[in-house]
Formats: structure tokens, sequence, C-alpha cells
């Protein structure tokens, strides 16, 4: 299943491994999902920009329909 298949549907996001090593940029697209630490999650309506994002991280992510 692709990320398009989310396309304006609501998605849960859960962080599964830590950010300690990662870039400025990579951080940033975390705590823009709402994500602060290891195993938190955040319901998300997806939209292009948010899929964005989701890639630029997705090796950290956990991804499921809501």
């Amino acid at each position: 299943m692709s990320l398009k298949d989310f396309l304006q549907k609501e998605v849960i996001v859960i962080q599964t491994s830590s950010a300690s090593k990662l870039t400025q940029r990579q951080k940033a697209n975390l705590i823009g999902l709402g994500l602060r630490g290891v195993n938190t999650s955040s319901k998300l309506t997806c939209s292009e920009s948010v899929l964005g994002m989701i890639r630029k991280v997705e090796h950290l992510l956990k991804i499921s329909a809501a």
C-alpha cells in the first residue's frame, strides 16, 4: 500500500525510533507531525504536505489508518 492511498484520510503516525542522530530538518519534520519522542503518536488528516513530512522520516515511523 503506497502513501498516496492515504490522501484525505485520517492516519495514526507512531514514532518507533529515537531522533537523536537526525538532521535538524528531520527533527523539524517530526515536530511538525506532532511527535515528541519514541512511542508517541499523532492522528493526522493526510494532505500533500503531511505526506512529504512522513516521507522524510518514514524510516522512524509506523503508519496505520485511523
